[in-house]
């Protein structure tokens, strides 16, 4: 693997003369396509011990100290045993051992070894010149760790080690080093840069300490070689080394394939789209379902749950088994939020409560006719996607409880968010005549809607742009193809294309309808900016791609989902790329701290069509 690795490669780096030694000899990598480039270190300041040791309590005292992750091939026991002589002679000494055990080691044997050294350590009669530090550190606390050393030991047991970044670090810091002889100490402690000894050898390990200790002149002459040598090693030097390496492998690989090749168009889509991470979205889930707010990042209990986020989340894990692997947690997940649309529905009205107190009771008979809309779009969602016959059987029945409540209703986004769920219905069963008839005539309502409303400079369906405004059109654009009706479709594309180009600023990037709407004729509003109406926007731009092929609905696809990363008015991201949570809103003074559920389903529903559309070719197959 090693042998193709390096063939595939332009220029090979090593850390050490060894390795380039090793691939020279074993893998036959030829010098002149090798590289060594040592570990970067800080650019630490050559200073006096004795400045950082009160921040330590061992002012006075002289210091020894080994800093990493902690594991038996360390050798730390073998300083602990030459403590007695080094104490004997200096009885001021004190060894710090910094750092916590290797995960792997504690994984498998827990603290077994740390706890080890510290009996060792109360059996000898050291404990009280050995302090341990279990903790990691920052690179500003390491560094005045290091700057309190006299002297730096690593008593590593295995030869077989080509790189060190604890030594490195020493190194640049320019202490006096005692080492065992592993392959990297030997190269980096060469010319007198540092004392070898023996391995497992604590006799010479105190005789080596206390030499160095002793004979000041000595010990400081070995530090100043050590602090020369890491000067090539500071960050800003290798960077500019491998900025070298970078310019030798552009110019070679030149050479060697010059010819022509085709002009690639440049693909919108050519953005690095983040991994999918339901952290967040499982952290607002309990047992019940997904709770509606958090602050910041933690649930907001008093809150409590609605049906829209719930019926969000159902087609957020509806769509993750599609596109991602599908899992155990997936389906769990799915049934958890189904559940709770089953426990909204009220079986005497037929209609969908919203909001349920963390107390488990309702706070209305029935929902709004929007709610009731998301409801049935999440239940046609499942009938249409789930792989499930449990899962598909309860959303059927569901669903076809639910429909018969849409006569009345007058809500258009209620009309669209059903429409979406009624299609996603239909798929799956062709011949369902009752879905069918509120499939043609909630399509029809829509269409008669834009007929009225639109104007040349407003093609549009109401006489303002509200909330979710992207749902009209692509529930028109959906129903429309499958109906076969081409005059819905048309009024689909041209009223997604003019609400596009106003969502969309000079510069470029997507500025979404605020959350106070905007009139027509009147000022609009900058802010607050939503994430809903970007997820509304990225999947009714999906399919308008999907019906018509052409590019330019790619295109703004991506412009729409760079609003989360932050190509925005203040070019802020709104996605948490720590906990894969999204922003609440963007404001005039920076995003929304709050990662509540509406938001943070809307990115990852936003980022799961983001990678459907990516595996898919320019005419829209896949």
């Amino acid at each position: 693997m090693l042998i193709e690795l390096c063939g595939l490669s332009e220029r090979v780096v090593v850390m050490s003369q060894r390795s380039a030694a090793f691939l020279q000899g074993i893998y036959g990598v030829p010098a002149e396509r090798i590289d060594l480039i040592h570990h970067g270190i800080p650019d630490m300041p050559f200073v006096d011990p004795n400045y950082y040791k009160d921040l330590f309590g061992v002012e006075g005292r002289r210091v020894i100290l080994t800093f990493g992750l902690l594991s038996p091939n360390k050798g730390i026991e073998f300083m602990i045993n030459a403590l007695p002589d080094v104490v004997r002679r200096f009885p001021d000494a004190v060894y710090l051992v910094l750092g916590v055990t290797h995960p792997n080691v504690k994984r498998e044997k827990g603290e077994e070894y740390r706890l080890g050294l510290q009996r060792l350590a109360r059996d000898i009669g050291v404990a009280d010149h050995v302090v341990f530090h279990n903790r990691y550190v920052d690179i500003d606390e390491l560094c005045r760790f290091l700057g309190a050393a006299d002297l730096y030991v690593t008593p590593y047991i295995v030869t077989e080690q080509s790189v060190s970044g604890t030594l490195v670090y020493s190194l640049g810091a320019g202490k006096a080093v005692v080492s065992t002889p592993y392959w990297y100490a030997e190269e980096l402690l060469d010319d007198g840069r540092g004392r070898l000894v023996p391995f497992r050898d604590a006799s010479a390990l105190a005789g080596a300490a206390i030499e160095l200790l002793e004979k000041e002149a000595e010990r400081h002459a070995m530090r100043k070689r050590a602090y020369a040598f890491g000067r090539m090693m500071v960050w800003k030097e290798v960077a500019r080394q491998y900025l070298q390496t970078f310019e030798r492998a552009s110019q070679e690989r030149l050479i060697s394939h010059a010819r022509p090749s085709p002009a690639r168009r440049a693909d919108p889509l050519d953005i690095e789209l983040p991994e999918l991470n339901l952290t967040h979205m499982l952290t607002l889930t309990d047992d019940t379902g997904i709770l509606q707010h958090a602050r910041r990042t933690v649930p907001n209990l008093s809150e409590g749950y609605s049906t829209d986020d719930n019926a969000r989340a159902l087609i957020a894990v509806l769509r993750a088994q599609q596109v991602e692997e599908d899992s155990e947690a997936l389906r769990r997940l799915a049934t958890r939020y189904l559940s709770f649309i089953d426990y909204s529905l009220n079986r005497e009205s037929g209609r969908f409560r919203n909001f349920l107190g963390y107390d488990r009771r309702w706070a209305e008979p029935a929902g709004s006719e929007d709610v009731h809309g998301r409801a049935l779009w999440s239940l046609g969602s499942a009938v249409g996607a789930s792989k499930d016959d449990g899962i598909v059987a309860l959303a059927m029945n569901l669903f076809e409880a639910g429909l018969p409540a849409l006569e009345t209703f007058s809500s258009p986004r209620a009309w669209a968010f059903s429409l979406l769920g009624i299609c996603s219905f239909i798929k799956r069963f062709p011949g369902a005549s009752e879905a069918r008839r509120f499939r043609d005539g909630l399509a029809a309502r829509l269409l008669q809607l834009y007929k009225a409303n639109t104007h040349e400079e407003w093609p549009w369906f109401e006489q303002s742009l509200a909330y979710e405004n992207a749902r009209l059109s692509q529930a028109l654009l959906r129903a429309g193809a499958e109906i076969e009706n081409q005059e819905m479709t048309d009024a689909g594309l041209k009223s997604l294309a003019w609400l596009v180009q106003v969502q969309t600023a000079p510069e470029g990037y997507f500025v979404p309808i605020a959350h106070v709407g905007w009139r027509r004729g009147a000022d609009r509003a900058r802010f607050d900016q939503q994430p809903v109406e970007a997820q509304g926007t990225i999947e009714a731009c999906f399919r308008a791609y999907r019906v018509t092929g052409e590019r330019r609905w790619r295109e703004r696809m991506a412009c729409a989902f760079e609003w989360f990363l932050g190509r925005n008015d203040l070019g802020l991201p709104l996605y948490d790329y720590a906990t894969g949570g999204c922003h609440d809103g963007l404001h005039p003074k920076g995003v929304n701290a709050n990662e509540g559920a509406e938001s943070t389903l809307a990115l990852i529903c936003s980022l799961l069509t983001m990678r459907i559309v990516a595996t898919m070719n320019e005419d829209g197959s896949t």
